[in-house]
Order: C-alpha cells, then structure tokens, then sequence
C-alpha cells in the first residue's frame, strides 16, 4: 500500500510538472532543474549523452509530443518539455519557482537533521514524526525502480505519455 502511496506522488509531481509550454522549433528554453539530462533518444530511460546545469539556455532543434531535441553549444540531445521552461528562471527562486529561503517553506523541518532547534521547530509546527517519515520514504523509494515508474507513466498515461 505504502509503494502505491509513494507512486502516486511521483505520478502526481510528474505529472505537474507536465503542463508543458508552447515550445516551438528554432526557439529558446531555458533549464530549471539544478541538472537537466539530455537523451540520446525520446525515452527516459534512454542513454544520458549530457547533463546541463540550472538556467541555461538551450535552441530547441524539433519538437516530438512532450519532448525537445535540444542544443547547448556542440551538445545535443533530447529533453522532456516539463524540465524546460518558456522564460529564463529569476535569479531570486529556487527550482520550479520555489522560494529559495528555508523560513518561506513548510517541508525544511522534514528535509534536515533532527538537531536540537530542528526538533524544536517541529514540536511547533506538528512534524515531531519527520525522521521516522523520511526513513519510511528511503526504504520504500529503494522498492520503486526506475522501469516501475516508466511502466506505470505508460499504463496510466502520464507524464511523457500523455
């Protein structure tokens, strides 16, 4: 039951993150992931022929559904669109537009150490099971593999398959 939960987040985030621009052959994208892999192929379980840092920008070659072939100076490869966006990321947010100030989200508590302050801050914002829960989401995340989540993209049609 716990799998299911933890793929239909992944499903769910994929799948918002899908709502892909009016990209357009001989225009501009720009990465918004801190790394961007391109693809040999339209697959995203294809060979990785590159990787491509935060707000770079890319020369869209062709459009093929919800991916791009992409170039950065002599590398080439193919992107899927929910990674890339129409304008270049703002120097002030962090990945996807989130803030990049710890105090502006409600998930730090969660995502860093137990420390004294941190327990702290937990006990007060209700999140004193944050440890145990991230050691539940390890555990169940090393049960779900790549060729799980492809499998269930395609059977569900999301993500690149929609």
């Amino acid at each position: 039951m716990k799998t299911s939960v933890l793929l239909i987040c992944t499903v769910t985030a994929l799948s918002a993150a899908t709502a892909l621009a009016a990209f357009t052959r001989g225009g501009n994208a720009y990465t918004k992931r801190v790394e961007t892999v391109l693809r040999a192929e339209p697959r995203s379980l294809s060979e990785t022929v590159a990787r491509l840092g935060y707000a770079r920008t890319v020369r869209i070659e062709e459009v093929r559904g919800p991916w791009l072939r992409v170039r950065d100076g002599d590398q080439s490869g193919w992107v899927f669109g929910g990674n890339l966006a129409e304008e270049p990321p703002s120097e002030t947010r962090g990945l996807d537009g989130l803030p990049l100030e710890a105090s502006k989200t409600t998930a730090t508590a969660a995502a860093r150490p137990l420390t004294p302050a941190a327990k702290d801050y937990a006990e007060r914002k209700g999140a004193t099971n944050a440890e145990a829960d991230l050691e539940w989401l390890g555990a169940q995340s090393t049960a779900v593999t790549p060729e799980d989540v492809q499998a269930f993209l395609e059977a569900e049609k999301k993500g690149e398959f929609q």
